[in-house]
């Protein structure tokens, strides 16, 4: 057990923070803004606590990684764990109050507790990465709705605004194509991201842009011991409902991970089992078995995790012609 460890509950606005030294404890709140998190590292070293306690923060994308940087790149031991984690924690603790700051003292108490591995912060390149993914994706919803409004003004009188909408929908286009060619330039132009992207692309059912939005959202792959590990990270490992012979519910994925990541695989897993020779094969045993196409999918999504680790961390393109033996190695299975 940690004798000193912090727990900090993210929000948008807001960071709530513990600090536990034994069964004594200590609040603060702080603004989650960059003079916030450069406030967070000054209370915490004034505090006197050594750079070796553990900082735990649940990984909540954005509105976590972001602190989680600043406290990792001012050397402190920072891990970023599955929200899951501490809401199995919180059930054997029987905590029945849930506040900001009942959050922050019950992960403080994880910390205490846990054990825990580092977080490694996503390189400057994976950041640029994913702030022009995240761009990528904005302009795209925004098109969408335009395109969707659109369709509703053809349903009534026609409208000089109609002719506003199609401007806007034209200059999101070039947006679009030009902001597409600067993750390629980017990719192309990082020697890491450009042999890990053309290995992901190997794989039938991964294309340019799924592989530049797995990249972006996960990173080095390899920082992972498993394709196992990998695959709950993304949150597309199977979850079981089942109790005796009475409970028998239907087995779905957890959905506990990064639901951005997991989100960039769910065209892929589509593509994958029409074009993925080892998916394909995959689907039809289980059609055969009575699973529904939804959870079809889930189990494409998630080989489809375990031949990106299997690829990029054996540095091998995916081979359809691997014996069975030798695919489940390749996949970390």
């Amino acid at each position: 057990m940690n004798e000193h460890a912090v727990g900090i509950d993210v929000s948008k606005k807001k960071l709530d923070i513990c600090v536990a030294s034994g069964d004594k404890i200590k609040t603060k709140v702080l603004r989650n803004t960059p003079a916030g998190h450069a406030e967070l590292d000054d209370w915490l070293k004034q505090r006197g606590l050594p750079l070796t306690t553990p900082i735990v923060l649940e990984g909540t994308g954005p509105y976590s990684e972001a602190v989680a940087i600043v406290l990792a790149d001012a050397n402190w031991a920072v891990s970023v764990v599955n929200p899951a984690r501490i809401t199995g924690f919180a059930q054997s603790e029987l905590s029945r109050n849930k506040t900001d700051k009942v959050d922050a003292k019950l992960i403080a108490r994880f910390a205490q507790r846990a054990k825990l591995e580092l977080w490694e912060p996503p390189s400057i390149a994976v950041r640029e990465l994913r702030a022009l993914v995240d761009r990528l994706q904005a302009l795209m919803d925004m098109r969408q709705q335009e395109l969707n409004r659109l369709e509703a003004l053809g349903q009534g009188t026609p409208s000089s605004v109609q002719n506003m909408v199609k401007e806007h929908v034209d200059w999101l286009n070039v947006q679009i194509k030009r902001l597409q060619s600067d993750i390629d330039d980017h990719i192309d132009g990082n020697p890491e991201l450009k042999h890990d992207a053309d290995l992901m692309q190997s794989i039938p059912g991964i294309g340019r842009r799924a592989s530049a939005q797995f990249l972006a959202y996960i990173g080095d792959v390899r920082r992972f011991k498993s394709a196992k590990a990998l695959a709950a990270f993304v949150g597309v490992t199977p979850r079981q409902k089942q109790s005796g012979t009475s409970v028998k519910g239907r087995t779905v994925i957890s959905r506990a991970g990064h639901r951005a990541a997991r989100k960039s695989l769910y065209m892929p897993g589509l593509v994958a089992k029409r074009y993925n020779p080892v998916i394909v094969a995959m689907s039809k045993r289980l059609e055969q078995k009575g699973m529904r196409p939804k959870a079809i999918v889930g189990a494409s999504m998630r080989r489809l995790v375990h031949m990106i680790y299997g690829v990029i961390k054996s540095g091998t393109p995916f081979q359809a012609d691997i014996p069975l033996a030798g695919l489940e190695v390749q996949e970390g299975i």
